[in-house]
């Protein structure tokens, strides 16, 4: 049996499918209003903040691995934090006494701050001037090791221009700024992106403070975007160091005879102190392997006390390495 509606059901579904109405006219039947925080216009999206940790964290892979090997000690960096915030509470981050320099960024003009915490300075210098990296109590640098620490600075800012150059940022280090000079940098509500690094040692550890003005992120930021999309590319300056250090590595060379017949009683009678005549022509060329690649063509030389191939020809390797045997007998050349 159907159920009857009363007039009150009937004005409820009339009420209801007006407000259906009225909402897919675009109309809502009552606008919720959201509270506006001024304070937070221009903060940097969670997007914007990958790419620029991204950025980041190759500076401190690289200053890791240089530094480290300059010590000649164990010396590891890690991104910590990068956060946007009013330059009067990086102020107040800051411990004197303390490792804070100015630094220019190119093409814009502004000036930034790098700040090396005395936690973490004072070993380094430590181990520059022959001790094991413990840190001391907390004191003034004297002339000596400021000019000391200067240079590793100097180091650092050279490594942060190979990791911002993909978006034509240049950090030109400046000088050592006093506590008076830092605070008058800036005014003390302009917003600046302050990204922080945790540097350790095996005896000690501390920070490693890095301060941009806000003229600067909307400079890089859309450029620090729209590259993360596209393939990663070495630096000119980067290709020219992998150059270097590759110029240093050593391979093994080894002269080899072309393929020839012998005897099989020859090789039975072999005793040490025996002769064995090879059918070779006395001006026949052997091939030179480099790393056992196939790189050309060699006459066996003397050079001093040493002995050396005298290369007549080259070949291209890839082309050798692709039509490579599986297995070759090689003499072995010092």
């Amino acid at each position: 049996m159907g159920k009857q509606l009363g007039q009150g059901d009937i004005d409820a579904l009339f009420a209801a499918a007006a407000t259906k109405a009225a909402s897919q006219d675009g109309v809502p039947e009552e606008t919720p209003i959201e509270l506006y925080n001024f304070s937070r216009a221009g903060q940097i999206s969670n997007d914007q903040m990958r790419a620029i940790s991204s950025v980041n964290d190759l500076f401190a892979r690289n200053l890791m691995h240089t530094l480290g090997a300059w010590l000649r000690a164990q010396f590891k960096v890690k991104l910590v934090a990068g956060e946007q915030l009013p330059f009067n509470e990086f102020l107040e981050r800051i411990t004197p006494p303390t490792y804070i320099c100015s630094v220019r960024l190119e093409p814009l003009g502004a000036v930034g701050l790098f700040e090396f915490d005395m936690a973490i300075a004072a070993p380094i210098v430590d181990v520059l001037l022959g001790g094991v990296g413990r840190a001391w109590a907390a004191r003034e640098l004297t002339e000596i090791e400021e000019a000391i620490l200067t240079s590793v600075v100097e180091m650092a800012v050279d490594e942060l221009n190979l990791a911002w150059q993909s978006v034509g940022l240049e950090f030109v280090f400046e000088k050592r700024e006093t506590e008076a000079a830092v605070a008058r940098m800036l005014t003390l509500s302009e917003k600046t992106l302050c990204v922080s690094f945790e540097a350790r040692m095996p005896e000690a550890q501390g920070t490693i403070n890095l301060c941009l003005p806000a003229v600067v992120l909307n400079a890089i930021l859309r450029r620090l975007i729209s590259e993360g999309d596209r393939p990663k590319r070495r630096s000119k300056e980067a290709q020219a160091r992998v150059r270097n250090l590759m110029g240093d590595v050593k391979l093994s060379a080894a002269l080899q005879f072309p393929a020839m017949r012998l005897r099989a009683s020859d090789l039975t009678a072999l005793a040490p102190g025996t002769v064995l005549r090879l059918p070779l022509a006395k001006h026949a060329a052997s091939e030179l392997r480099i790393g056992g690649l196939q790189f050309g063509r060699a006459y066996p030389v003397r050079s001093g006390e040493h002995r050396g191939a005298q290369l007549e020809e080259c070949i291209d390797v890839v082309a050798a390495a692709n039509t490579e045997p599986a297995s070759e007998q090689t003499a072995s050349v010092n």
